[in-house]
C-alpha cells in the first residue's frame, strides 16, 4: 500500500492536471490503475508538480533523446532498479529490456543480483558503469575506459545522468512503498 494516497485528475491543481496530461500522453492509460490514480513514481510527482514535472520531463530526454541505443538504456534501468530492490522499477523495465533485446539469461542474473554472462561486450560495459555507480557512487579506471571507448564523452553523460535519475525513480518508489499493478508478485526480498 502507497504511503501517497492515489490522487485523481480532478483533485490536483493546475499545474498537476498538466502533469497529469503529458503522463497519460506519453504513457497511456496504463499509466492510470483501477482506482483512477497515476501508478509508478508518477502519483508522487502529481503530489509535487513543480518537481514532478521536471522529473518526468528529464525521464522521457533520458529514454528517447540520447544518442545511446534503447537496449543499453534497459540494460542500466534494469541494473540500477535490482541494486535498489525498486519491484516497480523492476517490473516496467525488464519487459521493455527484454522487448529490445536483452536476454532473458541476462535480465535473470541482474535479478538474482549475480554477474550476468554477456554475449555482448556493450552490455557489459554498460552494466558495469550502473553497477558501479549503484554500489560506489563512483567509476574505476577500467570501467570508465571500457564504457567511454564504447560510448564517447556526450554518452557517457547520458548513461551517468540515466543511472542517476533511475537511482532517483527507485528512491521513489522505496521511500513511498509504490506498490505493483494487481496480480503482480514481487521478486526481491526486503
Amino acid at each position: 500500500m502507497s504511503r501517497l494516497p492515489f490522487l485523481s485528475r480532478d483533485a490536483l491543481s493546475e499545474d498537476g492536471q498538466k502533469l497529469w496530461d503529458g503522463i497519460v500522453e506519453t504513457r497511456g492509460d496504463a499509466a492510470v490503475n483501477d482506482a483512477g490514480g497515476l501508478i509508478g513514481p508518477f502519483n508522487a510527482w502529481a503530489t509535487a508538480p513543480g518537481v514532478g514535472a521536471r522529473l518526468s520531463s528529464l525521464g522521457a530526454t533520458l529514454r528517447f533523446k540520447t544518442s545511446i541505443e534503447r537496449r543499453l538504456l534497459e540494460v542500466a534501468i534494469i541494473t540500477t532498479g535490482a541494486y535498489w530492490k525498486a519491484e516497480f522499477e523492476w517490473w516496467a523495465h525488464s519487459r521493455m529490456a527484454r522487448e529490445h533485446g536483452v536476454s532473458d539469461a541476462v535480465i535473470a542474473a541482474i535479478q538474482r543480483g549475480d554477474e550476468p554472462q554477456f554475449d555482448r561486450d556493450d552490455e557489459r560495459a554498460v552494466y558495469d558503469v550502473a553497477r558501479q555507480l549503484s554500489s560506489t557512487g563512483r567509476l574505476d579506471e577500467r570501467t570508465y575506459a571500457a564504457a567511454h571507448d564504447l560510448l564517447g564523452d556526450e554518452a557517457m553523460v547520458e548513461l551517468v545522468s540515466l543511472c542517476g535519475y533511475y537511482a532517483l525513480v527507485s528512491f521513489t518508489l522505496n521511500a513511498f512503498d509504490v506498490g505493483l499493478p494487481p496480480g503482480v508478485d514481487p521478486v526481491f526480498e526486503r
